[in-house]
Parts: structure tokens; C-alpha cells; sequence
């Protein structure tokens, strides 16, 4: 699936954000968890939003930590498939993970990669901060993304 060019054509349809968050949770299952959002898409730029509810809370009735945690995958991965060269694929590596306060609210995760080199190969540190509904970060994340070029 062209992740870029099918956000793009589902977009201009009612609910094409849904659509495509839905298609995503059908490809990969798992990110059904979260019933993440994808709000913005391009090469660059990823933001994903998540409501939080008590399937995703823990015992302190806060946003669970693997919530996040999957969240920030979602935001980094739709990013780096956004924004690496065609041809090229991609597979998560590695994440490190600083929890900076209790996650209270709604969540938007935005992976921001339009300072990284896309057109290299190997290991490309993929920057996500997650932001509560005041706008303050409680959750980022460094995502490596093994990249190769065909």
C-alpha cells in the first residue's frame, strides 16, 4: 500500500480520515488498541491523535504507558513510510522512551522528521512527542527506523 498516496486520495472524502485510520488498524491489528486518529500525513510530518478512555488507562487512571508507546509508533512509522525515497522500506529497530508527566487528557502524538536525511540508508532516529490536551509534553520518543534502499 502507497501509505502517502492513499491518506491523500481518502482525505478528500467525508470521514477519509477515519477510512484510513481504520485501514491501518486492519493492516496492522495491534494500533486497533488506541483507535488512534491520523490527523496529518506527509513527508516530514506525522500526527496521530487518541482519545483517552478506560481501555487505554491504567491503575492511576491515567493514559497507560504501552499506549503511548504504540502511539509513537504509529506516528513515527506512517512518517518514515511517508517520507523515505520509493523503493526504499523500513522496519522499526529500536525505541527509547522518557515519560515526562501523567498523561490526563486526549493525546496528539506528532513525529516530526523535516530535519532528518531520508535519503541515507541504516538506522534514522525518528523524533515523536506526545502532547496532552494543554499542549504540554508528557511522552517522547527516539524511534530507529532501519532503512534500505533497493
Amino acid at each position: 500500500m502507497d501509505t502517502l498516496k492513499t491518506f491523500t486520495q481518502l482525505t478528500r472524502l467525508p470521514f477519509g480520515k477515519t477510512l484510513f485510520s481504520q485501514a491501518v488498524c486492519l493492516a496492522a491489528p495491534y494500533f486497533s488498541s488506541i483507535n488512534p486518529r491520523v490527523k496529518t500525513l506527509e513527508p516530514g510530518r506525522c500526527v496521530v491523535t487518541m482519545k483517552k478512555r478506560r481501555r487505554v488507562t491504567n491503575h492511576l487512571k491515567t493514559v497507560h504507558a504501552i499506549a503511548m508507546c504504540n502511539m509513537a509508533e504509529l506516528a513515527g512509522g506512517m512518517l518514515t513510510d511517508a517520507s523515505i525515497p520509493p523503493g526504499a522500506r523500513w522496519i522499526p529497530a529500536g525505541m527509547s522512551v522518557r515519560y515526562l508527566k501523567k498523561a490526563k487528557s486526549d493525546l496528539t502524538a506528532t513525529a516530526d522528521g523535516s530535519e532528518l536525511d531520508w535519503t541515507q540508508e541504516g538506522m534514522i532516529r525518528v523524533p515523536v512527542s506526545v502532547t496532552d490536551d494543554a499542549g504540554e509534553e508528557v511522552f517522547h520518543a527516539e524511534i530507529e527506523m532501519n532503512v534500505k534502499h533497493q
